[in-house]
């Protein structure tokens, strides 16, 4: 009998040895696209239309997108995808030249508009499928800089298709380069909350040294810093949050007021001495939600010298098309000035969208329908963006 049973164990480790790597790859390889395709949809397929007008004038814009959440996925950006919405190939064909990558490092489960508490963490689950390290299973901070350094090693082998700008140098040779080659682009590394901070801010050295250029305060909850617009208590800077301000600040990274709250825009607004974007967001005065910003707001981010970024899923513009956009370009435009408005599609960010990022120039048709200029539209599709960037980075 015991015979007969160690047959039986034998058998049954090498069934176990032969499923264990089946089941690793299945998770590397089939359930992340398989959960991407779930989260991140595009309503119509290309190839989009659009006007020859519209067709004429895109292909002479610098387009800036302020927010897109690609890293998340594991997918090789270099490498055209038929899932979700941005990649280096359709980046260039939708003629975008600077693509900020926004990194996420907790998203909390039951995702709602309202509350949101910090006691559970969806990214955990997706960082064991995708085989990221074990270092960043349990540490945020690690999450951030393992997500950096992917988009490095992308951007090396990418035969100089895919640059990194760190510094308002390098975004000047960038966009010297492109006027002679058009099909490269460049990229920003944002941060979507500053809890991978884990609670330190001298940790900003360490992002700052991987390219790190971006940060928003807070994402969809309330951290140690800062409240966001969703989160359970929805306050202001705490003191913490004011001394993460000026050390952004002095070294020269951008402040993202994307998911802040209402006092939290206020407080930094009230103490920036530099230019703040808010990378992604809507407006009320279009869209009237507790994500999207106020006539107030969006005044207290022009008075900085900042840009509002508008995006493009239903929650932001109350639509899904290009029309809706443009409408809450168009408001925004109106209350904060042409000069401080921009996009920020939040592609890849668990997203329904109106068309992927080779379809903005049905933004651009958009907009001419809206009755904006060409220099207008150039201004908003990239060219107050660049501002920003250039006053602010090293």
């Amino acid at each position: 009998m015991r015979y007969h049973q160690a047959v039986h164990m034998k058998k049954l480790l090498w069934v176990i040895a032969i499923l264990a790597p089946l089941v690793v790859l299945a998770e590397v390889f089939v359930l992340p696209p398989a959960v991407e395709s779930r989260f991140n949809r595009t309503l119509a397929q290309p190839p989009y239309s659009a006007s020859k007008s519209a067709i004429d004038l895109h292909s002479q814009l610098t387009i800036v997108d302020l927010h897109a959440d690609s890293l998340l996925w594991g997918r090789n950006l270099l490498r055209r995808s038929s899932v979700g919405h941005v990649d280096v190939p359709r980046l260039i064909q939708g003629n975008v030249a600077l693509q900020v990558f926004t990194v996420v490092t907790k998203i909390p489960k039951h995702l709602n508009l309202d509350r949101n508490g910090s006691d559970t963490d969806e990214v955990t689950d997706l960082a064991i499928a995708e085989a990221w390290p074990p270092s960043t299973w349990g540490s945020l901070k690690e999450r951030a800089l393992y997500q950096a350094h992917r988009l490095e090693d992308m951007s090396r082998e990418s035969n100089g298709k895919l640059l990194v700008i760190r510094t308002s140098d390098d975004l000047a040779k960038f966009l010297e380069l492109r006027r002679k080659q058009k099909g490269i682009v460049g990229a920003l590394i944002g941060l979507e909350g500053a809890h991978a901070l884990a609670g330190d801010v001298n940790n900003l050295d360490a992002l700052f040294d991987a390219g790190y250029r971006l940060i928003s305060p807070t994402h969809f909850f309330d951290n140690e810093l800062a409240g966001s617009s969703t989160g359970i208590r929805k306050g202001g800077l705490t003191p913490m949050g004011r001394e993460l301000v000026r050390r952004m600040e002095s070294r020269h990274m951008v402040i993202d007021l994307a998911h802040a709250s209402v006092a939290t825009v206020e407080d930094v607004t009230a103490i920036a001495t530099k230019p703040v974007l808010v990378s992604h967001t809507g407006v009320r005065g279009t869209c009237d939600n507790a994500r999207n910003l106020s006539d107030r707001e969006i005044q207290a981010v022009a008075k900085t010298g900042g840009v509002v970024g508008i995006g493009y899923w239903r929650t932001a513009v109350c639509g899904e098309d290009a029309r809706a956009i443009a409408k809450a370009i168009r408001h925004a435009a109106n209350v904060g000035g042409v000069d401080h408005v921009g996009i920020g599609s939040d592609f890849d960010g668990s997203t329904t969208m109106p068309f992927d990022t080779t379809g903005l120039v049905q933004i651009t048709d958009a907009l001419l329908h809206e009755g904006f200029t060409d220099r207008e539209i150039r201004l908003i599709m990239g060219e107050n963006s660049l501002r920003v960037l250039r006053e602010v980075l090293p």
